[in-house]
């Protein structure tokens, strides 16, 4: 197994916050946040294989990646075990139903994908002595009792609820993580993900960013959950990419919290959506579901002090640019 020392001499950084891998393998690498992570591992001049059964991928993001140089397609179910023939210095495991709409449709893959999929990730970055990096979420902490959250909270998780599948996959997925370093001495790290958003987000994946996003642009009321007083911490998506490359070249085992530390009310964000789109919808409250946490936010002072990361995209600043993208969309452009 290659060491730390082995990896590090396969990294060529073009700039000192960039580390460049010669070949990097995204699970998920097809989906909304894998899709951004391997254009972004292209553009530093990686090798990148894409792995993704396409169960809640958008056609769109596997041709756009697939017609890049340097960029491969391969096509499997993580949840059954793979291999990639060349040599590998990053696994950034991504698979998982991840948007509401999915993980609901999907609760028996999306646990399998978090305890399979993550065993046969962790094996493939075993095999090569890759650097290994799980992309875990903040739903972990559930409900929060601890407010913000660091890495020390252990969470307010139910877990026979409706949204059990995938807070106890990414739960599980930890675990094994630590487990695969402690026996193996796999280097592997573990990023907790707070609400991302931006372009290829489908704006019927039961998220509040699209679905605001393309009711205000249709003229439709804008569908708020229970009071609008419930905060979210919105990350967009080139600030996330940028945190997670961040750990890739670290050598932290984690949690690291990667998200905006800046809350709003989606009642807040639904106001600011209709601002900035100029629509003339107005906004209906509807019933909350089942576990909706009432507040989610980032402690990232480990980020901030160990990975120099912190989020530089304004919500009004990444809004406007997402709210661009699917007006490009409805166009055809």
């Amino acid at each position: 197994m290659r060491g730390t020392r082995d990896r590090a001499a396969a990294v060529q950084p073009s700039r000192p916050d960039a580390p460049r891998y010669r070949h990097a393998v995204v699970t998920g690498g097809a989906g909304f946040v894998g899709s951004h992570l391997c254009a972004e591992l292209l553009d530093r001049g990686t090798e990148v294989t894409c792995v993704d059964d396409l169960c809640t991928a958008h056609p769109d993001h596997v041709r756009a990646l697939t017609g890049r140089p340097g960029c491969t397609l391969l096509r499997a179910d993580v949840t059954e075990p793979f291999s990639v023939a060349q040599p590998v210095d990053l696994v950034l495991h991504f698979a998982s139903p991840a948007s509401p709409a999915d993980y609901l449709r999907l609760p028996l893959h999306t646990l399998e994908t978090g305890s399979l999929g993550t065993r046969n990730a962790l094996a493939l970055a075993r095999e090569h002595g890759a650097r290994f990096i799980l992309a875990s979420t903040s739903e972990v902490y559930g409900d929060p009792l601890e407010h913000p959250q660091s890495e020390r909270y252990w969470g307010n998780v139910n877990p026979v609820g409706p949204r059990s599948v995938y807070d106890e996959a990414k739960r599980f997925a930890e675990a094994l993580t630590v487990a695969e370093a402690e026996v193996h001495g796999t280097d592997a790290g573990i990023v907790r993900l707070f609400n991302t958003y931006g372009p290829r987000m489908r704006g019927h994946d039961g998220r509040a960013v699209p679905t605001f996003i393309r009711q205000a642009l249709a003229g439709e009321p804008l569908t708020v959950t229970g009071d609008g007083r419930q905060t979210r911490s919105l990350t967009y998506v080139a600030d996330t990419v940028a945190g997670v490359l961040a750990m890739a070249g670290s050598e932290l085992r984690g949690p690291v919290n990667i998200g905006n530390p800046d809350e709003i009310t989606m009642l807040d964000l639904a106001r600011l959506v209709i601002r900035l789109t100029g629509s003339s919808s107005g906004v209906r409250l509807i019933d909350r579901p089942t576990d909706d946490p009432m507040v989610r936010c980032p402690d990232i002072t480990l980020a901030r002090g160990k990975l120099q990361w912190e989020p530089r995209v304004t919500a009004p600043d990444g809004l406007a640019r997402t709210i661009a993208w699917f007006r490009a969309r409805e166009r055809g452009d």
